[in-house]
């Protein structure tokens, strides 16, 4: 009897038609982060830094995979760090510069951070003076910089705006003060998200209001993350164009330090339909989590895309999707499909690389995603799975 090759189920064809990838091959739910994107979009940062010699680095708060630190650092000046434990893994693993930025940094972590930086960028001078003479004595040559807020910025969702009202993030205006800048060499501002150059043009007309005059006396200055570089669309000769006129203008370097445009648009978050429930309208129940898994979904909020699906009732059949918790809210969204969804269909999420991982965690005792890698040679490649000792382990 020949033998009868099983086909694929609709959905599984549609996906591996349109992003090259054998997604019967992933285990559910993963990321999975494709290195054939991740390469592009570090090509054109790279691109970027050789236009302007700037340095762009990978702020680890967006993206921590380190498993892809050997391709990132071929293409990248170094991480930036919000905590102690980024500081480490980005001086472990990446093996170039490392510069960190806390709200506050702890006098018991001080000593261990600065062992890992090469810059490091204070929120008060209050920080500064406590801190600055240890980092002036330190064996390491640490640049030191401030963070100041310039007072204006155009975010709309107050969650993720650094300059919102009250902010406790930089420095603001009325408080800086010009006779305590010995020993600073540069200057740190921070006021966008996900947006282009065009923000970030008029941002710089509020900053160098304000600081202009100071930068002549420093190194550098880092224009933060929220820099939509690798976006379609992106206007790069813009941006180029304002990082030449600055460093031009005021004989300093400047420093980017996206997360969103190193792994923008690169992964994948795979998962699977569990079951098919009826409340009004079918309900979707798939081993995934908005909650724990796609935190942006609701904190943003935003809708994640599924490959395949369409706007509710676009489509011939609407399903609201749920997560496997036991949280009310827990919804990831409605989509609507050409063919009807059943138990054990696999939909993939686009755009789940960055601000994905990093925010994951175990709520109600939910498995995390496995983390993969894909690349033409190995194709899907599982990097790490999480099992039961990974929850217990993170309580006591």
């Amino acid at each position: 009897m020949a033998d009868v090759k099983m086909k694929k189920p609709i959905m599984e064809e549609a996906l591996a038609e349109e992003t090259g990838i054998d997604w019967s091959q992933a285990p559910s739910p993963a990321f999975v982060v494709d290195e054939r994107l991740l390469e592009r979009n570090l090509k054109l940062l790279k691109s970027v830094q050789d236009r302007t010699n700037c340095d762009i680095l990978l702020a680890l708060k967006g993206f921590s995979m380190w498993s892809t630190f050997p391709m990132a650092r071929n293409y990248l000046a170094g991480i930036t760090s919000s905590s102690l434990f980024e500081a480490r893994l980005g001086y472990e693993e990446f093996g170039k510069e490392v510069h960190a930025y806390a709200p506050a940094y702890a006098e018991h972590e001080i000593d261990e951070y600065l062992t890992y930086v090469d810059h490091i960028v204070f929120n008060s001078f209050d920080q500064l003076n406590k801190y600055k003479d240890k980092v002036l004595n330190h064996e390491k040559n640490i640049s030191i910089g401030l963070r100041v807020n310039p007072g204006y910025s155009e975010v709309e969702t107050p969650l993720y705006d650094p300059c919102y009202i009250n902010s406790r993030l930089g420095i603001p205006f009325e408080s800086f003060q010009p006779d305590e800048l010995d020993g600073v060499e540069g200057i740190h501002f921070h006021a966008m998200c996900e947006q282009g150059a065009e923000v970030l043009e008029r941002i710089l007309v509020h900053f160098e209001e304000k600081y202009g005059k100071y930068l002549h006396q420093m190194k550098w200055i880092n224009f933060g993350g929220g820099h939509h570089i690798t976006k379609p669309g992106y206007n790069v000769e813009l941006l180029v164009s304002l990082i030449n006129r600055i460093q031009e203008t005021y004989d300093v370097k400047v420093i980017l330090e996206p997360g969103e445009a190193i792994a923008l648009n690169t992964g994948y978050l795979v998962a699977t339909v569990l079951d098919i429930v009826h409340n009004g309208m079918e309900l979707a129940i798939v081993d995934s989590s908005a909650t724990c898994h796609m935190p942006d979904t609701l904190e943003m909020p935003y809708r994640a895309h599924i490959i395949g699906s369409g706007q509710p009732n676009e489509k011939a059949y609407t399903y609201r999707l749920g997560g496997m918790t036991c949280l009310a809210g827990d919804i990831i969204g409605d989509y609507s499909f050409d063919e009807p969804l059943k138990a054990g269909d696999k939909i993939v999420f686009t755009d789940m690389a960055h601000y994905t991982m990093v925010k994951t965690h175990m709520f109600n005792g939910v498995n995390l995603p496995s983390i993969c890698t894909y690349n033409d040679e190995q194709g899907i490649k599982v990097i790490r799975s999480f099992q039961f000792e990974d929850y217990k382990g993170r309580l006591s």
